[in-house]
């Protein structure tokens, strides 16, 4: 177990150095407008003009236990995580992850002398805020260390000597983050825009604020498009000879009044038969052409091809068309999203894969 404990936390620099401005007048503001956030940050044009990419390494089983602790890692899978994206925060530092702790710890006791503070059925009213890295959850040089929230309590009936148990978890990462934004960063902020959390609303709440006011960042909501969701169908089943991804789950929402919920469940074995002949398909076609495909990539005409396909088999059996709707769930042994930012990781392999995709969504939906 110790071989995992090998890596260095590290809270990268971004390779552009600036001179630093007075903090009254520049850093230590909220960002309570898109505006504010873009006069301070500075504009991105290498990522605000950017759109979701059109074309993705196909993913690979991949053990993750190599580099990361398995006990760590268990405490990010088969949850219910709640995402949002986060701005980069100003002057946060992996190193002080103790006093952060003290610090979020003190605030929810401040919070709960003004009434402000969550309560816990079936647990006591005082709280402990721990913070850790999980480290090797990174894939590049310009990604920062994966850091762990969690906010323990006793239950009200506990023994002296009983252990204090989580009641709230969170996390905030960056998983192939994109490098010109990165690096286009003033040197005191760190990007961890994807952030993840399960417990009660009201501790998240809490966690956000201390965060705003500690870090001078912001949060939103992180909703996952129709065509995030479509790319996660097309990877997921691209694994199943790897890893059975044992059933492909998809709900559709079709605009009817009222509108129709259409569940559309697929056997994973005609799942990744169709889904291998579009990829055989789109081959043929570029060997028809002046240019190769590179086999390892998967783009997004194929995504649209396999769903297009499903739709259309669907059609052919009940005489529905669900073009006319929307995606807003897919699930399978990997994993589940919905369109309204919840997701769950169930295998590790391919965890790497699954939070690339979603970091990309965080910068993206970020307001600079």
């Amino acid at each position: 177990m110790e071989r995992h404990q090998i890596s260095v936390v590290r809270t990268p620099l971004n390779s552009v150095v600036v001179q630093r401005r007075s903090k009254s007048k520049s850093y230590r503001q909220s960002y309570r407008s898109c505006l504010g956030a873009a006069s301070r940050l500075g504009f991105t044009p290498a990522l605000t003009a950017q759109r979701l990419n059109t074309s993705r390494r196909a993913p690979k089983s991949h053990d993750i236990t190599e580099k990361v602790n398995p006990e760590q890692l268990a405490l990010l899978m088969k949850t219910d995580w709640q995402l949002s994206y986060v701005t980069p925060l100003y002057q946060f530092r992996h190193t002080q992850l103790k006093s952060y702790s003290r610090q979020l710890s003190a605030f929810i006791a401040a919070q709960k002398q003004q009434g402000l503070a969550v309560e816990v059925d079936g647990f006591q009213s005082s709280f402990r805020v721990s913070f850790s890295v999980v480290q090797g959850m990174v894939e590049t040089d310009d990604d920062a260390e994966t850091v762990f929230i969690q906010i323990h309590s006793k239950p009200l009936f506990a023994r002296q000597d009983e252990p204090q148990k989580s009641v709230w978890r969170g996390w905030l990462t960056c998983i192939n983050g994109n490098p010109d934004y990165i690096r286009s960063l003033l040197k005191d902020f760190i990007c961890l825009p994807l952030f993840g959390s399960s417990g009660p609303e009201g501790f998240t709440t809490l966690v956000k604020s201390w965060f705003q006011q500690t870090f001078d960042c912001c949060f939103g909501p992180l909703e996952i498009s129709d065509t995030s969701l479509q790319w996660l169908v097309a990877l997921w089943t691209n694994c199943h000879m790897e890893s059975s991804i044992k059933h492909l789950k998809m709900i559709w929402t079709l605009p009817v009044v009222p509108p129709m919920q259409v569940t559309y469940t697929v056997n994973a074995q005609d799942a990744w038969e169709l889904w291998s002949s579009v990829r055989k398909d789109r081959q043929e076609d570029d060997e028809g052409g002046e240019e190769m495909k590179d086999e390892s990539m998967v783009d997004i005409e194929e995504v649209r091809r396999f769903t297009q396909r499903l739709k259309s088999h669907f059609y052919r059996h009940f005489r529905l068309d669900l073009s006319a709707g929307s995606l807003n769930q897919v699930s399978t042994a990997l994993g589940s999203a919905k369109c309204n930012g919840r997701i769950k990781i169930s295998n590790s392999k391919y965890m790497i894969t699954t939070l690339t995709l979603l970091t990309e969504c965080a910068l993206l939906k970020m307001p600079i």
